[in-house]
């Protein structure tokens, strides 16, 4: 683990489902993970139909990188020239062999990996490989988002369950979400909670509740309404 970071605390389940003990979540779907980042977070975002030269996306949690890798996948796909770009914002980052671990339960992903991962083992936070430019922003969110001087094009909103991590859903950080999109830009998370959709709604997004992934009913989708700044 780089420098002072304070490293994730997990339990493994059902076969190698990472879950943080620190919030009693898992980190991903216990059905398909890269299923529901597909379903939830590229298609909540209307990716990859929006990816063009520069695309920015931005996350609040940064997890296993499953979701980093997700997009990835598909800017390849879709024909990306020049590299996708990504900023995640984590508080408890995973030791790459945690990591490598939980990819193995989606091998279209951990194929990919390898370039990442040999960079996080090193212990950079900023990851560069073929067609992809991330940063991963270590510490609690609601002091490194406002200090970012970035704006994002989609943002996946992907902290642990606002029941067990709500700090990272309150109304504030909301704001700071919808101060750094760009104008147009969009969020998609998995959570229909009512407070986050309100939070969401007063910082500026048109919101709405949308279809969710297997046996969750609904999850959230919207848009900017009035162009953010920073």
């Amino acid at each position: 683990m780089a420098g002072d970071e304070q490293g994730a605390e997990l339990d493994w389940r059902d076969g190698g489902i990472p879950v943080s003990t620190r919030f009693d979540d898992p980190y991903f779907s216990l059905a398909d993970g890269l299923a529901e980042t597909r379903h939830v977070f590229l298609a909540g975002n209307g990716l990859p139909e929006r990816f063009r030269p520069g695309f920015h996306i931005a996350e609040l949690g940064f997890g296993t990188g499953l979701n980093m890798l997700a997009a990835l996948i598909a800017w390849r796909a879709a024909g990306g020239t020049s590299p996708l770009r990504f900023t995640s914002f984590e508080a408890f980052p995973m030791a790459a062999p945690d990591i490598a671990r939980a990819l193995e339960a989606f091998p279209e992903a951990s194929a990919v990996a390898g370039p990442f991962l040999d960079q996080w083992a090193a212990g950079a936070r900023s990851i560069r490989c073929d067609g992809l430019e991330a940063e991963i922003v270590i510490g609690d969110a609601r002091e490194t988002l406002p200090a970012w001087a970035g704006r994002a094009d989609a943002w996946f909103l992907d902290g642990f369950s606002p029941a067990k991590n709500p700090e990272l859903w309150d109304a504030i950080l909301m704001a700071e979400v919808a101060r750094h999109t760009a104008s147009g830009g969009t969020f998609a998370t998995y959570t229909a909670a009512g407070h986050v959709r309100r939070a969401l709604a007063g910082a500026g997004f048109a919101v709405e509740r949308r279809p969710g992934y297997g046996n969750k009913r609904h999850m959230t989708a919207g848009c900017l309404a009035t162009g953010g700044g920073v």
